[in-house]
């Protein structure tokens, strides 16, 4: 798994260089693409990281021009994520290079041995996010 993640985070960094977006931004821009409005704890939790790690992703791709921060209305003190124009016009090819990967990763692979895989990873993800809930107190 370690491998695999460690391979595809690398094909993607060097994917994304063109466009100025480092280490496992875009991880952070798609979900805040498909979650306009997002708050940097919900963010959090969604990505499963620290929050000083989404505050540092944020900062560095506000600074790019990929996302916009705006004050939440009640709670002053809580900033709202949203895409700009710019994360709008690559949003299509980080989602086609995610979904080359998955094809790549599937290639040779039964129709019965994908679903099967689909089905032992989802219940993977949701071992792991119940551990990740008890370590998070949630």
């Amino acid at each position: 798994m370690g491998t695999l993640a460690r391979s595809i985070q690398s094909i993607s960094d060097i994917k994304f260089k063109e466009i100025n977006l480092q280490r496992g931004q875009f991880i952070f821009l798609t979900r805040v693409f498909e979650n306009p409005g997002i708050n940097q704890i919900d963010l959090s939790n969604l990505l499963k990281v620290d929050k000083a790690t989404t505050t540092k992703a944020m900062q560095k791709l506000v600074d790019e021009g990929y996302i916009t921060k705006i004050r939440d209305e009640i709670d002053k003190r809580m900033w709202r994520l949203y895409p700009t124009d710019q994360a709008k016009s690559v949003y299509a090819m980080i989602i086609e290079e995610e979904n080359r990967n998955i094809s790549v990763c599937f290639s040779d692979l039964t129709e019965g041995e994908q679903q099967l895989v689909y089905r032992l990873v989802k219940k993977m993800r949701e071992n792991i996010e119940q551990d990740w809930k008890k370590l998070k107190n949630f």
